[in-house]
């Protein structure tokens, strides 16, 4: 049965830093479907439309029928163990520092045979499991046999550690914690087992509801972070940027209306001074020093956040400049996560639908509550995805985009100008 992990030593700082090593994540076009679905929290296999077979794994054409006409679909998961054994010495150089490893043979109830990491808690052969994808450290999907029902303690085994971001022990910082967002955020963390949660609080002289309620919390520390001050952010990072395992950058400026509906450009620069150049201001003092402590262990960062929304996949006229400060958050987020990937730390980037906010009132509903919203990321963090779209807007938006992008641009512009 897994044991909770004791709370991780200090790093020696006088020790040398080790380079981070990755697992092998060298992977063909077609298998990348994988981690595609793995990167939104889902475990996906091909099937083939002709003659229904469930195929592992990935390959060009169906396995039975050599029909090409392959689609991902979302399986369960659920199979038996078969075999198992413990890996206790590996040419790779990831693995050799982790051993002993456990790999078991899943026959899954669908069909296919899959080689998967075996959670601690699973059973010896013959044993029920459930199969999920998770992105390992390569940022490639990685298959992980849980066992059939909940375990105590089992979000704390070693294996599944590795391929998630649990914020347990770990130190956080939100970028902004003033907000109803913010706030959650740093009670949802608190709640999660963080070790210590830095709370951004920019003008100082603002007391927003709730507010006094989160300075209370034990593992609660408020930093000054303005995003739109350089300096700022560079002194902070210079204190607490060695130390950051996970960074949420959750500060928003957000203002409604168009390109005609607003005369000069104030108000876009600011949506883009936090929404993009404030991210950019992060990445510049935070992500080296996060890159820097990929492999220090238990101790080590292993995730950034950055919340944007889903107007960054197509603009919504009603909030135009918004979302094209989004867009632009979103495309510098991917070169972040290239530039942290060879680290091992996971960026995540979050795309709600509009938030239940004094900037979202005249949208009709549904609409994500800030507390949904905190404990979707949470969740995030825990299963190890890399995009999530929260609420039932995003999820509409995002199967509509995939569909037809062409189609939802124009459905946006045709809706009517509030």
């Amino acid at each position: 049965m897994t044991r909770p992990p004791v709370r991780p030593p200090r790093k020696n700082p006088i020790l040398r830093t080790r380079l981070p090593t990755l697992p092998p994540a060298a992977r063909s076009r077609v298998a990348l479907g994988l981690t595609a679905a793995a990167a939104r929290g889902r475990f996906e296999l091909q099937v083939c439309r002709d003659c229904g077979t469930v195929q592992y794994p990935p390959r060009e054409a169906c396995r039975a029928c050599l029909s090409p006409r392959l689609d991902w679909r979302v399986q369960d998961g659920n199979g038996e163990l078969v075999a198992e054994t413990t890996l206790r010495h590996s040419h790779e150089l990831f693995f050799r520092e982790r051993m002993p490893w456990r790999l078991g043979l899943i026959k899954l109830d669908s069909g296919p045979l899959v080689v998967a990491h075996l959670h601690g808690d699973c059973g010896s052969p013959p044993a029920r499991v459930r199969v999920r994808a998770h992105l390992d450290r390569a940022g490639q999907a990685a298959l992980l046999a849980l066992p059939d029902k909940d375990t105590p303690h089992m979000a704390d085994d070693r294996e599944l550690r590795e391929l998630t971001c649990d914020p347990k022990f770990r130190k956080v910082l939100v970028t902004d914690a003033k907000t109803p967002l913010g706030q959650a955020l740093v009670e949802g963390l608190a709640g999660a087992g963080a070790d210590l949660v830095w709370a951004g609080a920019a003008e100082p002289w603002k007391k927003p509801p709730g507010f006094e309620r989160v300075k209370a919390l034990p593992q609660v520390a408020i930093v000054p972070l303005d995003l739109t001050d350089s300096r700022a952010v560079k002194e902070l990072a210079g204190e607490i940027g060695g130390r950051v395992d996970i960074l949420i950058n959750n500060a928003d400026h957000h203002r409604n209306f168009g390109i005609a509906a607003r005369d000069g450009v104030e108000t876009a620069r600011a949506e883009m001074d936090i929404n993009y150049f404030g991210l950019l201001r992060l990445a510049q003092e935070f992500a080296p020093a996060m890159r820097a402590r990929g492999a220090d262990g238990p101790s080590s960062a292993v995730a950034w956040v950055n919340v944007l929304s889903v107007f960054a996949l197509s603009n919504f006229p009603p909030h135009g400049t918004y979302s094209a400060s989004k867009a632009a958050a979103l495309s510098l987020s991917q070169c972040l996560r290239a530039e942290l990937a060879p680290a091992g730390v996971r960026v995540i980037n979050v795309f709600p639908g509009p938030i239940d906010d004094e900037w979202n009132q005249t949208l009709p509903p549904p609409k994500i509550a800030p507390a949904r919203l905190a404990a979707d990321i949470v969740t995030a963090l825990r299963g190890g995805a890399e995009d999530v779209f929260p609420g039932d807007v995003a999820q509409d938006w995002l199967e509509r985009w995939r569909d037809n992008p062409k189609a939802l641009e124009r459905e946006l512009a045709a809706m009517p100008k509030q």
